[in-house]
């Protein structure tokens, strides 16, 4: 992945770096001089040629900077004095495990300018924080391959665009003729060092909103519109064509994928078909809930049929992260019960969403569905307080959804399904297999560069293991492959929110300052978006890893020695999603008790394995924080849905009666 950066000590801020001699000056105290032969096999061996550290120093402080790599030579600009990229080559300490504070950890910690503030508002923190804007001159970048594709040229990178000023809204395609949103890609364009641009999208206000949800309340009719009077063999149906026509749009929404939230190509095509196997499973277990629900019960003198009918309005607002497969399974069932929906598209990897709007109209009556996308703040407050809505389904952070159930004026009439935030525990016992517990934690902790409910946000690791653990660990993380999504063997890829990275490095400034080392010798490592996964110990009470899910590539480790200490933790902390546990003997009494600590405060404990939500037919919930509502095959249908009764006593009239006024 990178050479390793240049380390500037987080005592002095960037900006405060305004003239190429200064920074000269800097780099010939960090940049040892060897020989040029030295340099030039360094600078070989991880495809940049150069000629020595002297020439580097000096080509850092030119206007332009030209290095020869495997696929040409690549140009970067050195606006104001600032390093754009390094082609520097740094020894890593022998046993990354063991970095001594003072010498290292303050210089592995990049600063931001302090100057300027923005509020990181995606509603997953305890209490408001603020971040530093970041430019991307100011940040150290290795080599812009890494983050960054041509748009020029013999080797330029095709790009899509999705052209998102349309809105679909009570059965109509409409064009959008107001203000509307650039969407950008957090993959750089190699010749300006910016974000690409890879779509709009409509910024609908309060008007739309309302029209939409009008629409929706149109449709549902008092539960006598026609979706809803629709037998469920026939909606069953429309959902079936329904898919045939999403996956005509199969290989577009993958690459929007890629593009737009920098999913790999497996991942990114493990969503989409994931989501259609998902709708499957969903159409079968609903057609046998049904065929069970024609049989008569009778009981006590009174003969019954058991069914379950729709609620109403639904509001449904998905995730940037997993933006098609989290939404669909939450408003698919929905659907299928015979709600009506209105649909929130996520402002940051929605655009997948655009593609779809053609499959709704054909395939639905109008008013059914309905999108509306554009500033969540203005648009969503105006739905709720209407009191149309009976059912909101919402994934993201606890804080933003309390505040929305709070603006419907009846709010004990909605029906919730809430997937909020995590922070999803990996314990390490003593007697632990630890080969195991280090794959499982790299693969729960990294995935999709920790952007997941379900990841692994913090690992305990008993005392008189941690050593051997930590140096595994460590150099497990190192051989993480980071770059572009769709190339071969990349595990690391940039982040989608374009603040992520400033808010990475507060969290790791803050853990330095209180103590903490960077072990890992690549952690931390910044490329514009890409920040590469940074393992932090000993992480204790008085960080912010400590409590405050990162949701991003940082991985405190803690150290225990007694059951307690974890089992305080756990009843201190306001989630309760998943957590994880490594022993070879779970009958052994720390290993026994520990179980039950977990299991007590969490909704799913996995056994030397990292967290998960599949397979999709598990129950999927949380306590405290971290959720309302279960999602699985099954308990969506029912959670998205009423029980309904027809019954009387049990006579024969009653009995024929019941039996025809079957569906």
């Amino acid at each position: 992945f990178f050479s390793p950066i240049i380390r500037v000590h987080n005592k002095m801020a960037l900006n405060h770096v305004q003239q190429p001699s200064m920074l000269a000056n800097i780099l010939a105290h960090l940049v040892p001089v060897p020989s040029a032969p030295a340099a030039s096999r360094s600078c070989q061996k991880d495809g940049i040629t150069a000629a020595s550290a002297t020439e580097l120093r000096s080509a850092i402080c030119a206007p332009t900077v030209s290095l020869r790599g495997p696929r040409g030579t690549i140009k970067t600009s050195n606006k104001d004095g600032y390093m754009s990229s390094l082609a520097s080559k740094e020894v890593p300490p022998k046993n990354p495990a063991q970095r001594d504070l003072d010498e290292d950890s303050s210089k592995r910690v990049i600063p931001f300018p302090k100057s300027q503030s923005v509020s990181l508002r995606d509603g997953r923190k305890d209490i408001p924080q603020r971040f530093p804007i970041v430019d991307e001159s100011q940040l150290f970048r290795q080599c812009v391959e890494h983050a960054s594709v041509s748009t020029r040229g013999p080797e330029s990178v095709p790009m899509p665009f999705v052209d998102g000023n349309k809105f679909f809204l009570n059965g109509e395609i409409r064009p959008w003729k107001g203000k509307s949103i650039d969407v950008t890609s957090p993959i750089m364009d190699g010749s300006t060092g910016r974000r690409i641009k890879i779509g709009e999208m409509a910024c609908m206000g309060k008007e739309e909103a309302l029209e939409a949800v009008k629409a929706a309340k149109a449709a549902w009719d008092g539960g006598l519109g026609e979706w809803p009077q629709m037998t469920i063999p026939q909606r069953c149906e429309c959902i079936k064509a329904l898919v045939l026509e999403l996956k005509k749009k199969r290989s577009q929404i993958v690459e929007l994928l890629q593009w737009e939230i920098c999913k790999t190509t497996a991942d990114a095509a493990k969503e989409f078909d994931r989501t259609m196997d998902y709708i499957d499973m969903t159409i079968a277990e609903l057609m046998r809930m049904h065929a069970k629900s024609k049989e008569l019960v009778t009981t006590g003198g009174v003969v019954g049929q058991l069914g379950r009918g729709p609620l109403g309005v639904m509001l449904c607002m998905g995730p940037f992260n997993y933006p098609f497969n989290e939404t669909y399974c939450q408003f698919i069932p929905s659907l299928l019960m015979g709600n009506t929906v209105v649909m929130k598209i996520p402002t940051t990897g929605g655009l997948a969403h655009i593609l779809t709007m053609e499959a709704f109209h054909k395939c639905l009556p109008k008013g059914v569905v309905n999108f509306i996308s554009g500033s969540g703040r203005t648009t969503m407050p105006p739905l709720m307080e209407s009191g149309h809505i009976d059912i909101f389904a919402f994934i993201g952070g606890s804080r933003a959804g309390d505040a929305l159930i709070k603006n419907h004026p009846t709010p004990h009439k909605l029906r919730l399904c809430l997937g909020l935030d995590a922070k999803n525990p990996g314990v390490i016992m003593p007697d632990a297999d630890l080969d195991n517990a280090v794959k499982e934690c790299v693969l729960g902790a990294t995935s999709f560069n920790g952007q997941r409910c379900t990841a692994i946000k913090i690992i305990f690791v008993h005392k008189s293991i941690a050593d051997k653990f930590k140096v595994k660990f460590a150099e497990a993380v190192d051989q993480l492959q980071a770059g572009l999504p769709w190339q071969k063997g990349v595990a690391i890829t940039p982040l989608p929110e374009p603040n992520k990275p400033a808010y990475i490095h507060e969290l790791l400034s803050d853990a330095a300052k209180h103590g903490a080392t960077i072990i890992n010798t690549k952690g931390g490592a910044t490329n514009g978006s890409l920040v590469y996964p940074a393992v932090v110990f000993p992480v204790t009470h008085k960080m912010r890893l400590w409590s405050e899910e990162q949701f991003g590539p940082v991985i405190p480790v803690a150290t225990f020695t007694d059951v307690s200490e974890v089992a305080s933790w756990m009843q201190q902390s306001i989630y309760g999603q998943q957590a994880a546990i490594f022993t070879n003997d779970l009958k052994r009494p720390d290993s026994s008790k520990m179980l039950a600590a977990l299991t007590a405060n969490v909704s799913r404990v996995n056994v030397n394995t990292q967290c998960s939500r599949s397979p999709d037919t598990f129950p999927f919930t949380g306590r405290a924080s971290s959720a309302n509502g279960t999602l699985s095959v099954e308990e969506a249908l029912k959670v998205f849905s009423i029980e309904s009764v027809s019954a009387g006593k049990a006579n024969t009239l009653n009995t024929a009666l019941i039996k025809s006024a079957s569906p």
